[in-house]
């Protein structure tokens, strides 16, 4: 029986030496696992500014009127106008397009009633320029003014803020691969600058996101140049 007793004491022993063992072999593990996983997170911007490069100017005009057919009539006579004030002024037969007028009938609209109707068809009518000129069509928009002595009325959306011309910048593939390596750069400038007051060493590259590239007008008075912007996210290894 003393015996019996002597083993369980010996077995129970071992037991907590082999756990003690086991959970110090763990810890250091842990420990190890974290200095080689230590890493440093930087993000670098790169910005341009640019010019658009393609504008699209949609010219929008309405007509009323009672009888359908002298209304087509107008409309044909105002599409016309404004086609040849464009060409006169070197836009080119290619960059323009001409949408079907679209038609209400006013007298139809529950919203109206018969003593508000003067007119009882409203014809919506555009003329589209897209042209890679943009200097051209900016100095368009400015005479388009021109036209009202024609007897054409060119029309805004009134709930439509800021110009009424799109203006666009379609280059970006001739500056990204540029604008990736100086955002990169940028990045490893910031991780180095973390090493150094840590006063580790920076390692290779673990992982790189190049990021979003974003292209927005500059502001609303000057919406033909464009802000280009891109941030990468780059992971670095650091060193003791």
């Amino acid at each position: 029986m003393q015996n019996f007793k002597l083993n369980l004491r010996t077995e129970a022993i071992i037991l907590a030496l082999g756990i003690f063992l086991a959970g110090n072999a763990i810890g250091d593990g842990i420990v190890k696992f974290k200095k080689l996983d230590r890493t440093v997170t930087a993000k670098g911007l790169s910005e341009r500014e640019v010019k658009a490069d393609k504008a699209t100017w949609p010219l929008k005009f309405k007509e009323l009127g009672n009888d359908p057919s002298e209304l087509y009539d107008r409309i044909e006579s105002d599409t016309k106008i404004i086609v040849a004030f464009l060409k006169n002024n070197g836009v080119k037969d290619e960059d323009i397009s001409q949408a079907p007028p679209i038609l209400v009938d006013q007298q139809a609209n529950m919203s109206y009633s018969n003593e508000q109707v003067r007119y009882r068809y409203k014809a919506n009518c555009v003329v589209t320029v897209v042209s890679k000129d943009v200097d051209l069509i900016r100095r368009l928009v400015s005479r388009q003014a021109e036209l009202m002595r024609s007897g054409v009325a060119i029309v805004g959306n009134e709930y439509e803020e800021g110009s009424s011309v799109n203006y666009e910048f379609t280059g970006l593939n001739d500056i990204k691969l540029e604008m990736i390596a100086e955002a990169t750069k940028n990045a490893r400038s910031t991780a180095q600058r973390f090493a150094d007051d840590s006063d580790s060493k920076l390692g290779k590259i673990r992982t790189a996101d190049q990021g979003q590239f974003n292209i927005i007008s500059r502001d609303n008075n000057t919406p033909w140049i464009k802000n280009v912007r891109v941030v990468s996210t780059v992971i670095y290894n650091l060193k003791d």
